[in-house]
């Protein structure tokens, strides 16, 4: 056989191979997608849900707390939501305009069909990775929280579901290869040199897949790009507060992070060396940062105004002075916040103002 020609059969031959690798991973892929369809939420998870879903008074913000507090109830809630035919149709970002179309009644019906799993009953099929999964997720979602304080990024609410969805792409991966993440991220310590592991050993990372997984169940492309940009390098925006936030919570964890890539990111996102500190520092503490206003408040104006100087420790006579008003007023304003609230006295009232983000 002439030169020539061996070259091009051995040339053909190494494609042929390379096609048939690449064809291989695909169909992993592809299988793995279709197994995530069936990812368990947490039995807990799913059973506070249905207490709150079947109170006689529902609350938008108890129900938006108890989806986001799990990975599978989010995915199935945001998917349902950007189902609804109309103008937001694929345009839902958050649990909060997911929870604001569907009925309660749509939303105990995906509750109800849920598979579900239990610390104490694992599932052959995940094993122990729904806990570690959702451990980490929620780990991350407090952290960005607790960031977006700190810093005062406003879209919390499209920011809690990036968060916790930020991993999707290892539930992916997971499936597909048996060997991971243990023997693709051999003895990488930090999540820069893992996801460089991931790159060099599957020729895909689990930031890129999840964001394939994201548009398969037709999340909004603003979701999507920020799980498959937060571990990229130049990331800006909301991935680099899911990738700080990624950081801070193996750190609160325990595990390794490089303190160079901490600060870095971190003056993306505009915090220096002092507030990062006292963002590090917090966050082994069960902190709730900054309520979120989500239930429609029900006071008007001037009633908000006096709850708030009420909240002080201010008496009706100092209250009356301060907004010009007749004690009389202030009376009548503070049985009508009793009234709209459902409450019995001032420090109830005060409290569930407060809890509900409007004070």
């Amino acid at each position: 056989m002439p030169p020539a020609a061996a070259s091009t059969e051995v040339t053909s031959s190494s494609a042929d191979v390379q096609r048939r690798h690449n064809e291989g991973h695909g169909r992993r892929l592809t299988a793995a997608f279709e197994a995530l369809e069936a990812f368990p939420a947490l039995a807990e998870s799913r059973n506070r849900l249905l207490r709150v879903v079947r109170q006689e008074r529902i609350s938008t913000g108890e129900v938006v707390a108890a989806v986001e507090s799990d990975v599978a109830l989010v995915i199935s809630v945001l998917r349902l939501g950007n189902q609804v035919e109309g103008k937001s149709r694929g345009k839902v970002e958050s649990v909060v305009q997911a929870v604001d179309l569907l009925s309660p009644e749509a939303v105990q019906a995906l509750a109800t069909r849920a598979r579900t799993f239990d610390f104490f009953e694992r599932s052959s099929v995940w094993d122990a990775a729904p806990e570690r999964f959702r451990l980490h997720g929620v780990a991350t979602q407090r952290a960005a929280d607790r960031l977006a304080t700190e810093a005062g990024y406003e879209d919390r609410d499209r920011l809690m579901v990036t968060a916790l969805l930020h991993d999707i792409g290892k539930l992916v991966l997971m499936h597909a290869y048996p060997g991971y993440p243990g023997q693709v991220h051999g003895n990488a310590r930090t999540p820069e040199e893992r996801i460089h592991r991931e790159r060099r050993e599957l020729g895909v990372d689990h930031a890129l897949v999840g964001g394939v997984l994201a548009r398969r169940w037709g999340l909004p492309k603003a979701v999507a790009s920020v799980i498959e940009r937060h571990h990229a390098d130049d990331a800006q925006g909301e991935a680099a507060f899911v990738r700080l936030a990624d950081m801070l919570a193996h750190y609160s964890q325990g595990s390794a992070v490089s303190p160079t890539e901490l600060l870095k990111c971190a003056r993306t996102i505009g915090l220096g060396p002092s507030e990062l500190r006292a963002v590090m520092y917090d966050l082994p503490y069960p902190t709730t940062g900054r309520t979120r206003q989500i239930d429609p408040c029900p006071l008007s104006g001037r009633e908000l105004e006096v709850l708030k100087r009420l909240a002080e420790g201010k008496v009706y006579k100092q209250i009356a002075l301060e907004l010009s008003l007749s004690t009389s007023t202030v009376r009548t304003h503070l049985h009508n916040i009793y009234g709209k609230l459902g409450a019995v006295d001032r420090a109830q009232a005060v409290l569930i103002a407060t809890e509900r983000g409007w004070l």
